[in-house]
């Protein structure tokens, strides 16, 4: 029996779901975005998936989420976040969000229109690195920019 899952990405955490091909939930749960988080959701991953390949819906083609699953062998999808949000009133009439909801709604799209969204390959090491520089400095030119802010502000 194949399943799919779906991961809403956060910032401090992860909601996932499982699903298989009835679209019923297998399961439903939330790591931290830790290293621990990460090795946590990727084990839980292989036990929920057995012996096949198990395709892992995102809404993000990038990120150290996204390198570790490719890392972990899945077949990672990301699905525009304006799908997810135009695909919404199809599973709830209030269209709300809310991360269970929306790892529900990830996995459930990989599970009916699958076919329509393309799979991530996995990246060079060039790459990867580039774009952990290229992190890094957004990180450090957001810091700066608060950190002149709050001088501004004293001054």
């Amino acid at each position: 029996m194949r399943t799919f899952a779906g991961i809403d990405w956060g910032s401090a955490a992860h909601a996932t779901c499982i699903l298989d091909e009835q679209g019923q939930s297998v399961a439903h749960f939330e790591v931290e975005h830790t290293g621990q988080g990460l090795t946590e959701l990727i084990g839980r991953l292989r036990k929920l998936a057995g012996a096949e390949a198990l395709r892992v819906a995102i809404e993000r083609p990038s990120g150290l989420l996204v390198d570790a699953l490719v890392d972990a062998g899945f077949a990672v999808v990301p699905i525009h976040p304006n799908v997810v949000k135009a695909c919404r009133s199809r599973y709830r009439a209030a269209a709300g969000k809310s991360d269970r909801g929306d790892a529900y709604l990830l996995a459930d799209l990989l599970r009916t229109d699958g076919h329509r969204f393309r799979t991530l390959t996995p990246e060079c090491d060039q790459l990867r690195a580039l774009r952990a520089l290229v992190r890094a400095r957004d990180d450090l030119l957001a810091e700066r920019i608060a950190l002149a802010n709050q001088l501004r502000a004293l001054l």
